[in-house]
C-alpha cells in the first residue's frame, strides 16, 4: 500500500507541488496560525482581566463564548465571498479584521469595550478558515492532500504554542494588556500574500464555466441545504460540533483549570500547553500521513478513540508532572483529531460550494463549543474537584459522537478535485 494516489517511482510527493501551490499552503497556513495566536492568548488570561475589571469569570468566559458564535457569521460571508470572487481577497481580509480587533481589545478601557472588540474578532477569525482552506487544498495535489492538510490545520497548535510561550515568559512584563496588543503583528502577512498569492486553477476554471453556461450558483448557503446533499451536510455538521466541544472541553478551560483549581503560575500553566500544542502539530503531520493511506476517517477515528482513555490522567491527579506528562500526551490524541478539517470537508463538497459549505459546517460547531466554557464554569463552581468532572464529561461525551459520526460519513482519500460543475439543476 502507497501513500501517493498516483504512479509508484515518481518524484518524491514534496516536488511534485509547483511554487504557486506552495505559495498557497503558506499563505494559508500563515493565515490560520496567526488566527489561533490572536484567540488562544485569551483562554490564557481569563483570569487576570476578570481581577482587573472586577466582573466574575463566568462573564469572560462568555467574550470567547460570543466570539464563537460569531465565527459563523464571518464564516458564512467569507464562504460565500471566496466561492464568488475568489479565496485571495477574504483571506487578506480575515486577517486585517481580527488583527486590528485585538488591537483595539487590548487598549480598552473598560470590560464592555474589551467584550465588544474580542466579540468582533470571531467574525475576522471564522472567515480566515473557509478562504484559507479551500485555498491551500483546492491548489494542492491529492497525493498528499491529507498530509498537507494536517500539517495545515495542525498548525493551530503552533499558533496556540507561541501564545502559551508569549503568555509564560511575557506575562510578567507585558500584563494581558500587551499579550492582546501583539495580536496585531499578523496584519502584517497581508502585504506578502497581496503579492505573490494566486487563485487555485480549479476555482477559477469552475467560476469560467458558471459564466459560459449562465449558470452561477449565487446562494451557495442554500445549495448545501438542498435534498441532494443535505446528508452529507448535516453529518459534517455533526462530526465538526462534536470536534469542537472535544477541543474546548480539553483546551479552552484548561489553563483556568490549572490557575483556579491547582493555583499553579504562569510558567507551570504555560508548559504543558505549550509541550502539548507542539506535539499536537507533529501528531497532525504523522495522522495526514495515515489519512493518505488508510483513508481520513481513519485519522480521525483512531486517536479519537485513544484520547477518550487519556482524559483523566490530567484532571484527576494531584501531581504535576502527571498532569503536565498526560496533557503533553493528550497532544498526540485529542489535540490531532482536526488536521483532516481541511481535506475532508473539501474533498466532501464541489467547487461552487465548496468555501461555503466547509465554511458553515466548521464554524457551526463553534455555536456548540461557546457554550462549552460557561457551562464548564459553572457546574465546577458547585464541584469539589472543580473543573475535573465537568471536563471529563464534555471530552468523553464529545469523543463518543465524534468517532460514531465519522464511523458512518463516506470516504474521501484520494479525490481529485475537478473544475465541472455538479449543481447545475439547482443552479440559479
Amino acid at each position: 500500500m502507497t501513500m501517493t494516489a498516483e504512479m509508484p517511482g515518481q518524484v518524491p510527493w514534496w516536488k511534485e507541488p509547483t511554487k504557486d501551490q506552495w505559495v498557497a499552503w503558506i499563505a494559508a497556513w500563515l493565515g490560520w496560525t496567526l488566527d489561533a495566536f490572536d484567540f488562544t492568548i485569551f483562554l490564557l488570561i481569563m483570569v487576570p482581566i476578570a481581577d482587573a475589571f472586577h466582573v466574575p469569570l463566568l462573564e469572560v468566559t462568555a467574550v470567547f463564548t460570543i466570539t464563537l458564535w460569531l465565527r459563523l457569521v464571518g464564516a458564512v460571508g467569507s464562504g460565500w465571498l471566496a466561492d464568488r470572487i475568489g479565496r485571495k481577497a477574504p483571506l487578506m481580509i480575515s486577517i486585517l479584521w481580527y488583527s486590528v480587533c485585538n488591537l483595539f481589545a487590548g487598549l480598552s478601557p473598560n470590560f464592555a469595550l474589551l467584550f465588544l472588540f474580542r466579540a468582533l474578532l470571531g467574525i475576522g477569525m471564522g472567515a480566515e478558515w473557509p478562504a484559507g482552506a479551500a485555498l491551500a487544498m483546492e491548489s494542492w495535489p491529492a497525493r498528499s492532500r491529507g498530509l498537507m492538510s494536517g500539517l495545515l490545520q495542525g498548525s493551530w497548535s503552533l499558533g496556540f504554542l507561541a501564545s502559551s510561550a508569549a503568555y509564560g515568559l511575557l506575562y510578567d512584563v507585558i500584563g494581558w494588556r500587551g499579550l492582546l496588543i501583539l495580536g496585531v503583528l499578523p496584519a502584517l502577512a497581508v502585504v506578502w500574500i497581496r503579492i505573490y498569492v494566486k487563485e487555485p486553477k480549479v476555482w477559477v476554471e469552475n467560476r469560467r464555466i458558471q459564466r459560459e453556461q449562465q449558470q452561477e450558483v449565487r446562494a451557495p448557503l442554500l445549495e448545501i441545504f438542498r435534498r441532494r446533499i443535505l446528508g452529507n451536510t448535516l453529518m459534517a455538521c455533526l462530526w465538526m460540533a462534536s470536534g469542537f466541544v472535544i477541543y474546548y472541553s480539553v483546551y479552552g478551560m484548561f489553563a483556568t483549570h490549572l490557575q483556579k483549581d491547582l493555583h499553579l503560575g504562569a510558567a507551570m500553566v504555560a508548559m504543558p500547553i505549550a509541550l502539548a500544542n507542539l506535539v499536537a502539530f507533529l501528531a497532525s503531520g504523522f495522522w495526514g500521513f495515515v489519512a493518505d493511506i488508510f483513508g481520513r476517517r481513519w485519522a480521525m477515528i483512531i486517536p479519537g478513540a485513544i484520547g477518550a482513555f487519556v482524559t483523566p490522567f490530567y484532571l484527576f491527579s494531584d501531581s504535576y508532572p502527571v498532569v503536565a506528562g498526560a496533557f503533553i500526551l493528550q497532544g498526540a490524541f485529542l489535540g490531532a483529531i482536526y488536521g483532516q478539517n481541511p481535506s475532508y470537508l473539501t474533498e466532501r463538497f464541489p467547487t461552487e460550494v465548496r468555501a461555503t459549505a466547509s465554511g458553515f459546517c466548521y464554524h457551526q460547531g463553534a455555536i456548540w463549543a461557546g457554550f462549552t466554557g460557561p457551562i464548564l464554569a459553572f457546574f465546577a463552581v458547585s464541584m469539589p474537584l472543580g473543573f475535573a468532572v465537568p471536563m471529563m464529561v464534555s471530552t468523553t461525551a464529545a469523543a463518543v459522537v465524534f468517532v460514531i459520526t465519522l464511523l458512518f460519513s463516506p470516504e474521501t482519500k484520494g479525490k481529485e478535485l475537478v473544475p465541472q460543475l455538479t449543481l447545475v439543476e439547482h443552479a440559479a
